[in-house]
């Protein structure tokens, strides 16, 4: 049997690929490498970069603040836990509310496209504000303040939440829904059987984007007084004199959120793959 010989075409386009990818190496190498000197001659080597690392980048001040950082980031975690749950039940409920047909559901879809309209609009800031101090005088009543953030989290981000969902069910085709029905299947039956599954599917990035905002919103709790990573941040730096505490909780905040980036980036390249190739989502 006869071994296959490329032929001289061939091995001049092998030729040519590895010289293009010997070629992109060193242009990476030699960009990378202009990037860091740009950085040192405009950071590292100017006069100031001493101060500015010993009030943000001091290694022993972050050490000693690490603990108590970390046992306030922990209350982000469970608010951000128990947010995750119930913008995920009000933004679903939302959306189904708005895409409703029929006259008769006319004041839900009104009052559901207020809700978004107020909430999509309102900053956060004023949220946690109205929620955190107007929901205990309300009731005159105490409060945890954990829920209180996670109410003030749950009501904006299931705003933004369910417009991401209702473009993913109106984003069906209307043959799917005409095909369901053809089946025998009813409104509910062919929403939670048909419609919702390809919808999801195809608002899963921008989705993953909305939690990545929210893992950095819920930071702002500590307007409540809840001792938070980044209240505890805070005062840290005021018995220290000194910002690495707040570099200290952004850190972990980065460190939270780059999984899930990282995680949106592969499912969209994926979704990008399987589009291109043809495949059904």
């Amino acid at each position: 049997m006869t071994s296959h010989t490329p032929s001289a075409l061939e091995l001049e386009r092998r030729a040519f690929r590895a010289r293009q990818s010997q070629r992109s190496v060193l242009v990476a190498i030699a960009s990378t490498l202009a990037f860091a000197l740009i950085v040192w001659i405009t950071v590292i080597a100017t006069p100031g970069w001493s101060a500015v690392q010993q009030a943000f980048f001091n290694p022993q001040i972050a050490l000693d603040s690490l603990p108590r950082i970390w046992e306030g980031f922990l209350i982000n975690l469970q608010v951000l836990a128990l947010s995750l749950v119930t913008v995920s039940i009000v933004a679903l409920l939302v959306a189904v509310l708005r895409t409703l047909p029929g006259p008769v559901f006319l004041p839900l879809r009104v009052l559901a496209a207020a809700y978004t309209d107020i909430f999509r609009g309102l900053p956060f800031i004023i949220v946690l504000y109205i929620v955190g101090f107007g929901i205990p005088t309300l009731t005159n009543t105490r409060v945890p303040l954990i829920l209180l953030g996670t109410l003030a989290v749950t009501l904006t981000y299931s705003a933004y939440v369910s417009e991401v969902i209702r473009a993913g069910i109106e984003a069906v085709h209307p043959s799917q829904r005409l095909a369901a029905r053809a089946l025998g299947l009813g409104y509910a039956q062919t929403l939670r059987r048909v419609v919702l599954p390809q919808a999801l599917r195809k608002i899963t990035p921008p989705l993953m984007n909305d939690f990545v905002a929210m893992q950095k919103d819920v930071g702002l709790i500590s307007i409540l007084g809840i001792m938070d990573a980044v209240l505890a941040a805070k005062i840290e730096a005021s018995q220290t004199y000194n910002f690495t505490p707040y570099v200290v909780a952004g850190i972990l905040f980065v460190l939270l959120a780059i999984p899930t980036i990282r995680l949106t980036d592969w499912y969209t390249a994926r979704l990008r793959s399987r589009e291109q190739t043809g495949a059904i989502l």
